[in-house]
């Protein structure tokens, strides 16, 4: 059965981002795909990583975001972190590392790169259980005590605060501050909440590549389904609709990226596979968010799971 044929016609069609090359998504899961295969279009030093177990994923992650403020902090130097909600089993490594080296964060700044929201940019309060910021604070901030990140050095996004990153940002790469990019790869190829249909609005990669952020941003469906899935035990029905949201113009400003793909579950299953070959593979295309991040000098971590091959097993 071609899946191409049967998706035209089709109750789906108009579901999926109509900016998106089914063939070459094919050709980017091919089973004869090997992840060290360097492409033309990779920042000569952005490599993928391999973990064999989530345990190793977590760990490596972790070190290497606690090496970057080590680093930072032994050359005198100030260093500014877009951060995820997702992977969270990172924090508890960065907290470990820190801690076990006594590096103090009095140097670090944070922008976290979204929060859920209603269509006018609300967010949950700050100690809501699904709230954002609640997830970063008690998995980063709080444990790391007398050495944590100071408070006024925080940025979450709320519809208030999520405009002033822009300035913020380009005052601190004005000063020479280091713009680290944390990261995970959605189902839909989002990087944050920066969805492949809003490519729909712009007339330009270069348009779209400018522009900073988005209040009350509507989510795809998938992308609710895989944080039913993820985040709230299957329960769509917790599951806000819309989010705030950092854009490409700030997550491309990035001097160094941290990427992690974590997507598989137990007796085979996952969800990430495919968003990981297409980051890998599809090469830059706004319907594609993902698809920029080769591009970035960095590490990208990945399960084993997630590398394939992409073939079909019930389970």
């Amino acid at each position: 059965m071609d899946f191409m044929s049967t998706l035209k016609g089709s109750l789906l069609d108009g579901f999926y981002p109509k900016g998106w090359d089914w063939e070459k998504i094919n050709k980017c899961c091919d089973v004869n795909n090997k992840v060290e295969d360097r492409q033309d279009f990779w920042h000569k030093d952005f490599n993928p990583v391999r973990c064999e177990t989530l345990g190793e994923f977590d760990t490596y992650m972790g070190h290497e975001i606690a090496l970057q403020i080590k680093k930072a902090r032994d050359n005198g130097e100030r260093i500014a972190f877009i951060l995820p909600v997702g992977p969270m089993g990172m924090y508890k490594w960065v907290v470990f590392f820190l801690k076990s080296w006594n590096v103090k964060c009095d140097h670090v700044y944070t922008f976290n790169m979204d929060e859920w929201s209603d269509g006018e940019g609300n967010t949950l309060p700050a100690n809501d259980p699904a709230a954002f910021q609640n997830a970063m604070c008690d998995a980063l901030f709080s444990p790391l005590g007398d050495l944590t990140v100071p408070e006024n050095q925080r940025n979450f996004a709320t519809k208030e605060n999520l405009p002033t990153y822009v300035s913020k940002i380009e005052a601190l790469k004005k000063e020479g501050v280091k713009l680290v990019l944390v990261y995970g790869i959605g189902r839909m190829c989002h990087i944050a909440f920066w969805e492949p249909q809003f490519a729909e609005e712009f007339s330009s990669v270069e348009e779209w590549k400018k522009t900073p952020y988005r209040i009350g941003a509507k989510l795809h469906p998938i992308t609710i389904e895989q944080n039913a899935i993820t985040s709230f035990k299957s329960r769509t029905t917790l599951v806000p609709c819309r989010a705030n949201t950092i854009g490409p113009g700030l997550f491309l400003q990035a001097d160094y990226a941290i990427g992690g793909c974590d997507g598989a579950f137990n007796r085979g299953m996952q969800w990430q596979g495919m968003s990981f070959w297409m980051t890998l593979r599809y090469k830059p295309d706004m319907w594609v968010t993902s698809s920029f991040m080769p591009t970035l000098p960095g590490k990208l971590f990945y399960i084993k799971d997630v590398a394939g091959p992409l073939v079909a097993e019930c389970n």
